[in-house]
Order: C-alpha cells, then sequence, then structure tokens
C-alpha cells in the first residue's frame, strides 16, 4: 500500500487532509486509485530552529525545566567561559530559544507553526485565519543573560567584568537569584577553575563531600522573585571655578532601555537630565537620578550618578572654599616695593600694595575673595595669593658692586 499525501495543513493541529490510499492489487499499474473519507492528520511545522532541541528539552517541558536548561546551556556556552569559535553563535541561539520558549503566546504559535510561522506572522500563505504576531529576536543574548540572572554575571568572580551594551548597568551579586546550577562534571560551569583554589559560587559549594550525586545550590524561592536594582552607574562631570562660583545648570542626555506596557519587550529612549550644581559645591559631590538606566522585566534600573569634578583654571587653583593665585614679581619688586593686581572670580582687579620685601613663598590673604561655602553661600571663602619671585639670569659687575655695599651682611 503506498499513500500520497494531496492536501497539507500547517494551520491547525486537527486539520483534516485527504490521503489517496493505492493498493497494488486496485489496478496499480492501470493507475487506479479510490479516495477513502478525510481522516485526521498532525500539523506539518514550516522548517525552522528547533529550539527544544537546543535547550535539550523535551517538547512539553513545563515552565521550571525551561529554565533550568536556559542556566545550564547559558552558563555552558558563555564566551566568557566558552572559547570555542561558534560559542558565541550557540549562546545567541540558546537565549533566542529561551525568549521563544519562556513566553507562552510566542510558544504556542511556534508549537503550531515553528521558527518561519512565529516569525512570519502564524501560518503566513499557507491559508487559514492567519495569524498577526510577529516575533524578532533582539539579537543580544546577553542582554537575556543579564535580564535572566537579575543582572549578575557569575563570570565576575574570575574576569572582574561584564559586556558592555551602551548603557551597561553591570553586573551585581549573584546571591540574590534562583540558582539551580548542576555542578557535577562537564555541567559545571565553574570547573575550569578548581585549580585556582575556586570551588563553586563565591569560593562555595553547596552540599558536604561524599554526598553524592550532583550538587545543586537553592537559594530561598521568595528571595529569587525579589527584583534587585543594579549598581549605580556613576559618571565624571567636570565643571569650572565659574561654574562652581556662580552655579549653573547643565544638561545631560541619556539613551536607555525601558519595558513596554506588555511587561516583558523593550524599547530605547532618550531623557535629558538637568543637573543644578549648586554655589560653592565641593569636588567630589554627587548628583544621584534615581532608577534612571536601563530596565529590564527581573530588574530594578540602577541609579545614574554624577561627580564633581575641577577643571583646570589659567589663573586659580582651588583649595575648598579658598582660591590661589601666583602672582608673579620681579627681584627689585621684591625688594623695593611695588603694588600687584590681583584678579577674583567676579572679574576685578584688586590692587595690592606690597611695601615690605617679599620673600619667596610670602603669602598674603584676601577675605572674603574665594568661593561660596555650600552650606552658607552667601559667605565666601578667601583669596590666597602666592609670591613667586624671578631673579635675574646675570648682574653687571658694577650693579653687583653697589648690591654688595648696600645689603647687610646677614
Amino acid at each position: 500500500m503506498v499513500l500520497i499525501w494531496t492536501q497539507f495543513g500547517l494551520k491547525h493541529k486537527n486539520l483534516k487532509c485527504k490521503v489517496r490510499v493505492i493498493h497494488r492489487n486496485d489496478g496499480w499499474i492501470m493507475g487506479q486509485a479510490r479516495v477513502v473519507p478525510e481522516v485526521q492528520c498532525l500539523s506539518i511545522k514550516a522548517m525552522g530552529k528547533d529550539y527544544y532541541k537546543i535547550l535539550g528539552i523535551q517538547s512539553g517541558s513545563n515552565e521550571d525545566e525551561i529554565k533550568k536548561a536556559y542556566r545550564k546551556m547559558a552558563l555552558k556556552f558563555h564566551p566568557d567561559k566558552n572559547k570555542d569559535a561558534n560559542a558565541e553563535e550557540k549562546f545567541k541561539e540558546i537565549a533566542e530559544a529561551y525568549e521563544v520558549l519562556s513566553d507562552p503566546k510566542k510558544r504556542v504559535i511556534y508549537d503550531q507553526y515553528g521558527e518561519e510561522g512565529l516569525k512570519a506572522g502564524g501560518g503566513g500563505s499557507t491559508g487559514g485565519q492567519g495569524n498577526t504576531y510577529h516575533y524578532t529576536f533582539h539579537g543580544d543574548p546577553h542582554a537575556t543573560f543579564a535580564s535572566f540572572f537579575g543582572g549578575s554575571n557569575p563570570f565576575d568572580i574570575f574576569f572582574g567584568h561584564g559586556r558592555s551594551r551602551g548603557t551597561t548597568n553591570g553586573f551585581g551579586d549573584y546571591g540574590e537569584h534562583d540558582m539551580d546550577i548542576d555542578l557535577d562534571g562537564d555541567d559545571d560551569p565553574f570547573s575550569p577553575f578548581a585549580r585556582f583554589g575556586f570551588n563553586g559560587i563565591n569560593g562555595l559549594h553547596h552540599g558536604g563531600v561524599g554526598s553524592g550525586g550532583g550538587r545543586r545550590l537553592h537559594s530561598d524561592p521568595v528571595r529569587a522573585r525579589r527584583k534587585v536594582q543594579d549598581p549605580p552607574v556613576v559618571h565624571e562631570l567636570r565643571v569650572s571655578l565659574e561654574e562652581i562660583f556662580h552655579g549653573c545648570t547643565k544638561r545631560m542626555k541619556i539613551t536607555r532601555r525601558r519595558v513596554n506596557p506588555d511587561g516583558r519587550s523593550l524599547r530605547t529612549e532618550d531623557k535629558i537630565l538637568n543637573i543644578v550644581i549648586k554655589r560653592g559645591w565641593k569636588e567630589g559631590t554627587k548628583i544621584t537620578f534615581p532608577k534612571e538606566g536601563d530596565e529590564t522585566p527581573e530588574n530594578i534600573p540602577a541609579d545614574i550618578a554624577f561627580i564633581l569634578k575641577d577643571k583646570g583654571h589659567p589663573h586659580f587653583k582651588r583649595d575648598g572654599a579658598n582660591i590661589i593665585y601666583t602672582a608673579r614679581i620681579s627681584l627689585k619688586e621684591a625688594l623695593c616695593g611695588c603694588t600687584v593686581n590681583i584678579p577674583t572670580m567676579d572679574n576685578r582687579l584688586i590692587p595690592l600694595p606690597c611695601g615690605e620685601v617679599i620673600k619667596p613663598g610670602t603669602v598674603k590673604r584676601l577675605r572674603g575673595e574665594g568661593l561660596p561655602f555650600p552650606k552658607s553661600p552667601s559667605q565666601r571663602g578667601d583669596l590666597i595669593v602666592e609670591f613667586q619671585v624671578r631673579f635675574p639670569d646675570r648682574i653687571p659687575p658694577q650693579s653687583r658692586e653697589i648690591i654688595k655695599q648696600h645689603l647687610p651682611v646677614s
């Protein structure tokens, strides 16, 4: 008997299709056949990636089994650990498989239509009612990895850094998340580091020696469901002394990820942060914008912080609320007296008479001409004048004799 398919169904699992049954005894040579009534046939899935095979699970796996498989495969093929040439591509496939199978809506569509149907919007041109849902993988497996572990990268304990994706939130503590990692044999993502004296995550394996079987890490499920905030994103903000003296507002444009109303997909958006710098603020002052960093369904956005750093100035140096000005005078002015014009932060010139002998390193102080005090902006520090005496490169012989006669011996 030979079965010949005459109509294919790609829409529904219980779609009926017609089958011609040709019996050798019914006139095979003459090409005769009889048509039997329609029978049930399984859906024929469009060709594409087998996400279940990629994660190493059965098609009937539940949510916990999918998560467990992703943990195991993602850690095994993470490029920070696995240096195989195809590890990056495999890591990407694992992330895409998890993105689809962990989403009930995507999984239902994938189970019916396969990868091509999912990405093309259901059954496409194969007939039936069709489906308007279109899925496209975002292309960043490291975003999926960071989202899954709540912003934690277990490889940071060895490499000390995470991968940057533009808005890097960084990776935090590994211990706040639901861990279910098989740590035996080839599946132990940290086994290559055992020779360095590490015995697992943060140097610990749970389960005693001789306990037998695979040792597993389990954290409190209640804690696992808690969202953990990413570490602060810190930027240095350079400001001039004039900006500190008068106060100012700086505008900083940031680009960040935000969760869409569906609670799962992400969008990229720009935002302008207005950084108000008050008069007299000290270098090292920290301005924090809470929860303005990248957001994912599993994390709390990081705070964005700016730390003030003084710019260099052509005339002044800063010392807290005081500013320091170096006055350069000649040896003649230092010995015979002079008046030095001292510039101020508000563009004035203050005449400073110097009738006495000015020695190198002499310091004079102009009270209240410095920067505002942060807590009392109406009051100001001092302008400190440090004198630098310029000595001549040579002295004519006749001048040298006159100086010898008039300068004291000691």
